[in-house]
């Protein structure tokens, strides 16, 4: 190539780069949501299929309240089985620490774990009754201090770590579990609005977009969880715990496990 070709080349690639700085490239989105299984569909889930909005939400939750309950103390051991460690039978993981922690060490100590309700207890103020206050589908091990830092706080992303945090942050009204866990619970925190309508002894739980819910029975913020459901999609480990409380323990499943996609068709 002649010396007057390769400066007609560069005038070009010069040119060429110029008119692409002032191009804006589309943003990658998150892949949506899908089924983890539709092996429940022709039958647990068979009234709920092709719903969506209040109908889908309406029919799940029909499906999901029929449901023993267990407990406060039985679920100790419940979260020994249902939360095991799967690489060290003899722990459970801590949800917001990650930690891998002896099933032995549960109670109310400094180093021990106790059972984190991931929809906070004054969220609708009802305790560790049977019911809301029992069930394992937002029910977690996590160490004591780090129960107490997380306290009734709304989730939402931002914050500062602390000791134990495993990645989880917190600040004055919010709490950002670490990534790991951030779509678990988006899930937990929306069965329970699913699950709890208000048309038994409890109040009607829903989700809102806030961080200052305090003792009504509301939780935030809805449109993080809704990015962290799709963000974290169900792990092996959410999938078997939703497994062994359906079998083994209450005979309900948490459907946005199963179908993290209708946490979109429903809000």
């Amino acid at each position: 190539m002649s010396v007057a070709q390769i400066g007609r080349w560069k005038a070009l690639a010069v040119g060429v780069s110029g008119a692409l700085v002032g191009i804006t490239l589309p943003t990658v989105a998150a892949t949506p949501a899908a089924a983890t299984t539709t092996a429940f569909d022709d039958t647990y889930y068979a009234s709920a299929i092709g719903k969506t909005g209040t109908a889908l939400k309406s029919s799940l939750h029909t499906i999901i309240s029929d449901q023993t309950a267990i407990s406060y103390s039985a679920v100790w051991n419940a979260l020994k089985v249902t939360d095991q460690d799967p690489n060290n039978s003899s722990n459970v993981v801590l949800l917001y620490s990650g930690i891998s922690r002896s099933k032995t060490l549960n109670g109310g100590a400094t180093g021990n774990w106790n059972r984190e309700h991931t929809w906070a207890q004054s969220h609708g103020d009802f305790g560790t009754s049977a019911g809301p206050g029992t069930d394992l589908h937002h029910l977690r091990p996590e160490d004591v201090q780090v129960n107490s830092i997380r306290g009734n706080k709304d989730f939402d992303n931002g914050g500062s770590s602390f000791t134990n945090s495993g990645g989880s942050l917190t600040d004055s009204n919010s709490f950002e579990p670490r990534s790991a866990v951030k779509g678990d619970v988006a899930r937990m925190i929306l069965y329970m609005a699913v699950r709890y309508e208000g048309d038994d002894a409890w109040d009607d739980l829903e989700p809102n977009d806030a961080v200052t819910n305090g003792s009504v029975p509301y939780h935030g913020r809805l449109s993080v969880l809704k990015q962290w459901n799709v963000q974290d999609p169900p792990s092996a480990f959410e999938e078997r715990r939703n497994e062994l409380i359906y079998s083994n323990y209450q005979g309900n499943r948490n459907p946005f496990i199963d179908h993290p996609e209708w946490v979109e068709a429903i809000w």
